[in-house]
């Protein structure tokens, strides 16, 4: 039941069972047991992470025993490990401050790590032990898994381009054969209860855990979910709330994920721009208007002609995989130029040495400890148990045409069908956003975000009210606090980590004038690497 453990560490099973009559209260949001205070920090055992993980930054690891359902607490549990970088400054020690990379499906073991790796400054460190995770039914968390396999060519959560009906329904008979898959490997019975609720729930008992009476929250991408959870149910147990690249909500749902097409419409004209640019270098375009056409023709010429395997639908997911950061620009180009010379035997080399921006949500994912089924399958099952999906096919065929209307970059991708049309009703709804609570929550979102359009932010600014300022930054990419090299979005959000000062009202940064970072070889491909992972999921 609980995968793989750590070698040492864990919160009392006893000690669990004991509380069972008093740990656990009602929330009126949500009609579901949630955690209450514990007394439990006492038997918390830190030791050497798992492969050594960051033993050179300092870096524990334990693990913290969790209901598997919360509305049974007496039944069967599960070990959630978990991570520490402890202050060195007992002076300044604020508190904790929980961390989440994103995905759904991302290990965030080493998030403390790959935070000090991005420059984290000295001033937020010393603040605050952080710590990092891995959600339940990720990594070292009672890993789940659907049996993929790289063979199966399942290799991602977005589904195809859809040009068609007929490509819709046969994409239904795909995710049909997916989700059936999954419920039939899950022969512990976990899968189901893998929810962005239940794992905010997890955050609770690991802060009862760690003895604190609150928590801070810095949180990415699918994070923001996540935090938008846990900021809701438990709005007096947090202290200070980062929540950058905002979904919106508290589930990666059906809308959400149509956003896909959005934000490739956002972002794509930064990278033709750049590509006009330079067009003497990699001729793609005089004008951003003549790469946006040269874009169409390539793609349609792809899909009529592959070269080395590759077909529209790939470049599409290239070119979308390649708008999370400017740094990915020139790999763009340079394979963009090799497809549209038809240079076989450059495509080769670049495709088979992986010399391309990753596809969202695999990159490290084909990595071990964590494997690519893992990955995916917890990806999947967050976001299928999280919401209710259409059934019809009807309704994503209707959408599929839409959305190649609306966003033609990214077509209707992100609207055709997937696994969670066929999966199990959800135990119960997303958890409902509340504006009742601490004004302690910053929202940072970049202007041209592919992933986690600007309208995240807005509705989130909108439905926490009062709760919440919203940072927005001119400037486009995944990820604004260290992931990019905005002044004011990293200088705002310091502030706040440190001293709590929570602007007034809202902010607007305007483009940095800075030509980019400028860092030691060794320091920068310690930097690109670490991106490359975190923006993977």
């Amino acid at each position: 039941m609980t995968g793989r453990r750590l070698v040492r560490g864990s919160l009392a099973l006893g000690a669990l069972a004991s509380l069972a009559g008093s740990l656990f209260t009602v929330s009126p949001a949500n009609a579901a047991p949630v955690p209450a205070v514990a007394d439990d920090a006492a038997e918390l055992t830190w030791g050497v992470c798992p492969g050594g993980l960051g033993v050179e930054f300092g870096l524990e690891c334990t693990t913290v025993t969790v209901p598997l359902d919360y509305s049974n607490p007496d039944g069967a549990t599960i070990d959630i490990a978990v991570s520490r970088l402890a202050s060195t400054n007992p002076a300044e020690r604020r508190g904790v401050l929980l961390t989440n990379p994103g995905g759904p499906g991302g290990s965030g073991l080493s998030m403390p790590v790959d935070l000090v790796s991005l420059g984290m400054p000295t001033s937020v460190l010393d603040r605050y032990d952080v710590i990092g995770f891995d959600p339940r039914g990720i990594g070292y968390s009672a890993p789940v898994s659907c049996g993929f396999t790289v063979e199966q060519g399942y290799q991602t959560n977005i589904p195809p381009y859809a040009s068609n009906d007929a490509e819709v329904a046969a994409q239904a008979a795909v995710a049909e054969g997916v989700a059936q898959q999954c419920l039939e490997h899950d022969t512990e019975a976990t899968l189901r209860y893998m929810t962005t609720a239940n794992t905010a729930r997890d955050m609770d008992l690991i802060r009862s855990a760690l003895g604190e009476e609150k928590i801070s929250y810095f949180g990415v991408s699918y994070g923001t979910v996540l935090g938008s959870a846990y900021a809701s149910l438990f709005p007096n147990r947090t202290d200070r709330v980062v929540l950058d690249s905002n979904v919106g909500g508290t589930a990666l749902d059906v809308t959400a994920f149509r956003r896909f097409g959005l934000g490739a419409e956002q972002r794509f004209p930064d990278f033709a721009k750049y590509a006009a640019a330079r067009h003497e270098t990699y001729e793609l375009g005089r004008t951003p208007q003549a790469v946006r056409r040269g874009f169409f023709e390539l793609v349609d010429r792809l899909d009529r002609e592959p070269i080395q395997g590759v077909d529209g639908d790939l470049f599409r997911l290239t070119m979308f995989s390649a708008l999370y950061a400017d740094q990915s620009f020139p790999q763009l180009a340079q394979f963009w130029q090799a497809l549209k010379r038809a240079d076989a035997a450059a495509v080769r080399t670049m495709v088979e040495k992986k010399r391309l921006p990753r596809v969202p949500w695999l990159g490290a994912a084909l990595a071990e400890p964590h494997p690519f089924d893992n990955t995916l399958s917890a990806q999947l099952a967050v976001i299928c148990n999280d919401s209710a999906w259409p059934r019809d096919v009807a309704d994503y065929q209707r959408n599929a045409k839409i959305d190649r209307a609306r966003f033609p970059l990214f077509g209707g991708a992100a609207a055709n069908i997937v696994p969670c049309a066929f999966w199990p009703e959800p135990l119960e709804p997303p958890v409902r956003i509340s504006d009742k609570g601490p004004a302690n929550i910053l929202l940072v979102q970049n202007l041209r975000d592919p992933a986690t359009p600007y309208v995240g932010g807005v509705l989130l600014r909108k439905k926490f009210g009062k709760r919440a300022r919203l940072v927005s930054v001119d400037q486009g990419g995944h990820g604004v606090y260290l992931f990019d090299d905005n002044p004011c979005g990293l200088n705002v959000t310091t502030r706040y980590l440190v001293d709590g000062r929570l602007p007034a009202k809202d902010v607007l940064c305007p483009a940095s004038a800075e030509s980019g970072l400028r860092l030691s070889k060794e320091a920068a491909e310690r930097r690109e690497a670490t991106l490359e992972r975190l923006r993977s999921f």
